[in-house]
């Protein structure tokens, strides 16, 4: 399956947004977390952060289709970390590798090392995700509510 990556504009953000509360509504539903899950974000949200010079929001896309998106946040400063926050796939496209791919396409495209992310603990797929991958847990955690905690990554290089 091949997965490209297509750069995202202001002219998206409703798309982006939309693709947004798709893919996080099953996790908001579950952990309850309004403030933190992008599945709650407004779209004012979503342009405002395509605005910003250090934001690169990219279309996952297989094939023709756009199966989710991933938002780097690449300051281009030496030693500083690049962000991966956030990357959603819909859920008709979950499990299939997708995420891996375009996470590997971004590390191409903004190098390799100094990357940092976070994620729900609880949720033990993603954390195999990124540590399949090479990001390793910080130790840093933050509790959001009784049912979710971050937990942060670094992939070094």
């Amino acid at each position: 399956m091949k997965v490209e990556l297509l750069r995202a504009n202001i002219g998206d953000a409703k798309e982006l947004h939309a693709m947004q509360i798709k893919s996080f509504k099953e996790l908001l539903e579950k952990y309850q977390d309004f403030d933190t899950n992008p599945g709650n974000e407004s779209v004012e949200k979503v342009e405002a952060r395509l605005k910003q010079d250090f934001s690169f929001y990219y279309f996952i896309c297989v094939g023709q289709q756009k199966a989710g998106a991933i938002r780097i946040v690449d300051k281009k400063e030496v030693g500083k970390n690049k962000r991966i926050s956030p990357i959603f796939i819909l859920p008709e496209f979950q499990g299939k590798g997708i995420a891996q791919k375009a996470i590997r396409l971004c590390e191409e495209k903004h190098g390799n090392e100094n990357w940092e992310l976070d994620t729900i603990l609880q949720e033990t797929k993603n954390c195999h995700l990124y540590e399949k991958m090479g990001y390793r847990q910080t130790g840093k955690i933050k509790a959001v509510n009784e049912k979710l905690t971050l937990t942060f990554y670094e992939k070094r290089g």
